[in-house]
């Protein structure tokens, strides 16, 4: 049996992992989904401090003292959630990258952004956001027809309870920077592709204790794949 933790990426709680961790319980192992402070049903606590060291501490408490641990990121998790696997190589069997991958030392999640993407996003957190916080993006039938690809595979009804559900994100989370040791652990890694390409990733990340898979779906599988997730989950 192994723990799997799962983090949620921005603007969601541990409800997204519902099903997937349902799944995974069914197959024996143990589940911990990560309740992110300043996100989620936890966005009153999402004061001016929340920021990349917050939601560290939040990934490190949740895997405690388990040992064999599968860390699994998606998305917006990943800068935080991998300074806490950096932390804990000993409690880790694989961190798993569902639709994200590690970034490097000094660089911020909104870096990953094209130049006109950024600078929408940096206006938002400003006039919207006030300064502190991005706003959720709509999730619904409209956006959907915008963003056809991160939006893939869902129904109408995973995007009313996605617009439902969804809270802004504490903007240090989007314009913290992610920080790396000088050494590397050599914990094994799995990247699970959804809304690009294994090609594309192999550009991206390269070097050994890697292995990638793709899941041709939306940006968010969890959701709109979740047996087919699961089925990976459990495959490393």
């Amino acid at each position: 049996m192994s723990t799997y933790v799962l983090v949620p990426g921005f603007f969601f709680g541990p409800w997204v992992w519902e099903e997937v961790g349902r799944l995974l319980r069914d197959a024996g192992h143990e589940v911990r989904t990560v309740s992110l402070t300043g996100q989620g049903e936890r966005a009153g606590e999402a004061t001016p401090d929340v920021g990349v060291p917050t939601h560290v501490a939040d990934i490190t408490d949740a895997i405690g003292d388990a040992d064999d641990v599968v860390l699994v990121l998606h998305s917006g998790a990943t800068i935080a959630g991998t300074e806490a696997a950096d932390r804990l190589p000993e409690r880790l069997r694989r961190i798993v990258y569902v639709d994200t991958a590690p970034f490097p030392d000094g660089m911020a999640q909104i870096e990953f952004l094209p130049p006109d993407a950024q600078a929408e996003q940096r206006r938002q957190i400003e006039t919207d956001g006030k300064g502190r916080l991005l706003p959720a993006r709509p999730f619904d039938e409209d956006d959907q027809r915008r963003d056809p690809v991160s939006l893939a595979g869902l129904s109408a009804g995973d995007l009313t309870q996605m617009r439902r559900r969804a809270t802004a994100q504490p903007a240090a989370l989007v314009l913290g920077p992610a920080r790396r040791p000088a050494e590397i652990p050599d914990t094994p890694r799995t990247l699970i592709a959804a809304t690009f390409t294994v090609q594309q990733v192999r550009a991206m990340v390269a070097g050994p204790g890697w292995t990638m898979t793709e899941l041709p779906t939306g940006h968010w599988p969890m959701l709109s794949r979740p047996k087919e997730l699961a089925e990976l989950l459990l495959a490393v």
